[in-house]
């Protein structure tokens, strides 16, 4: 279960979802709704909840992701990581060229080329020598589309981060701090959490950090 770190917002709304399907898109209608300035201002205060984050505080290998769709954004949180500490370094996942469905994660600096995958999303080259594996990792933080109190998440439906993650069943001494990102109006009264979610550390938005019980 999640337990709630921060006060209440009051755009919070409770939406019985009928199937997952209508729920992801009724999400993404609001969330891609937003103005600019409200994307702005909500990335800014997700910043400042993720630095308040325990679950950050000594990581110092963290894989973020380039917001699309509408989707909050780490960028100001990796600007502040940086300027507090030189030994914070950030990684993007890439598609794994070989493992379909499964992710590898790159470094990811200033002035660094990426290109668009088969989902229009940029990202570094596939390269073996500079990838970090998923369990080499500090942190990792991914966007939700919605989330309820219970741990239960809700993505676009893909299954590459549950897929894989899936060692940290197994093996959770190995498991890096896995950490929802969304707006806070994304957190829906309830959702079925399937066998294979992986389950979350935290979910962090921008008026909010969840912690998970």
């Amino acid at each position: 279960m999640l337990s709630q770190t921060t006060d209440s917002h009051p755009s919070e709304f409770d939406l019985p979802p009928s199937s997952r399907n209508a729920l992801r898109k009724h999400l993404r209608q609001l969330r891609c709704a937003l103005s600019a300035r409200d994307q702005e201002q909500a990335s800014a205060s997700l910043a400042l909840n993720l630095l308040k984050n325990p679950d950050l505080y000594r990581a110092k290998h963290i894989a973020i992701y380039l917001p699309n769709d509408g989707e909050i954004d780490p960028h100001p949180y990796m600007a502040m990581a940086r300027a507090r500490s030189k030994e914070v370094h950030f990684y993007l996942p890439v598609l794994h060229p070989i493992h379909p469905g499964r992710l590898v994660f790159s470094p990811y600096y200033d002035g660094i080329e990426l290109t668009a995958n088969r989902f229009g999303i940029p990202e570094p080259a596939f390269s073996k020598g500079l990838r970090r594996p998923a369990w080499a990792l500090d942190a990792v933080m991914f966007p939700l589309v919605g989330f309820d109190a219970n741990g239960g998440r809700l993505g676009m439906g893909g299954g590459f981060y549950d897929r894989t993650f899936a060692f940290t069943r197994l093996r959770p001494r190995l498991a890096p701090k896995l950490i929802g990102l969304a707006h806070n109006f994304q957190k829906v009264d309830k959702l079925p959490i399937e066998p294979w979610d992986v389950p979350l550390h935290s979910v962090v938005t921008d008026s909010q950090v969840y912690r998970v019980k």
